[in-house]
């Protein structure tokens, strides 16, 4: 059950992977040491975003606990509205079956092989969709599985349509 108790902390912090990339250099106490940290030696505030891992953390390797502090650093950093995307995130993969999990992964790297322009396009598109009413999704989600795959690609293809205004759509004039 541990292991399942720490996904979502190590989901968590493998996302903000991108993010952290380019921040400044850590700080010495989560720098890739020869000495293990021990869990003790901890701050109250790292210990609690890490508390997931409290029962592994003194058998980790020390590069595994400096990544891990590296990630936990960052996420105190996010905005709380941040971080409860992330926790939404988490709970979907929790909820997927180890070939849901594969495919997703599967998927993320023919995203990450894309041309930069036609990932740009493929997240401006998941962004509108993501604003769309749920009535709306729903059917573009049943029109979608109901194509082909060659009709699914010919849409690819096709220009998308601008974003609804924001607000209540207005009266019909009679």
């Amino acid at each position: 059950m541990i292991r399942f108790a720490r996904l979502p902390l190590l989901l968590a912090l493998a996302t903000l992977a991108p993010l952290h990339a380019q921040d400044a250099p850590a700080r010495p106490s989560a720098s890739a040491s020869s000495a293990p940290r021990p869990w003790e030696s901890l701050d109250p505030a790292q210990q609690d975003v890490l508390a997931p891992l409290r029962e592994e953390w003194n058998a980790m390797p020390p590069r595994k606990q400096a990544h891990m502090l590296r990630r936990a650093e960052h996420w105190v950093t996010l905005p709380p509205d941040r971080r409860e995307e992330i926790r939404q995130r988490i709970a979907r993969w929790q909820k997927m079956t180890p070939e849901e999990r594969q495919r997703a992964r599967d998927n993320m790297h023919k995203f990450h092989r894309l041309p930069p322009q036609q990932r740009e396009r493929l997240h401006e598109a998941y962004e509108r969709f993501q604003h769309m009413p749920p009535d709306q999704r729903e059917r573009l989600l049943r029109q979608w599985r109901s194509q082909t795959i060659e009709q699914r690609l010919r849409g690819l293809d096709r220009p998308s349509p601008p974003p609804p205004p924001p607000g209540p759509p207005a009266p019909p004039h009679h």
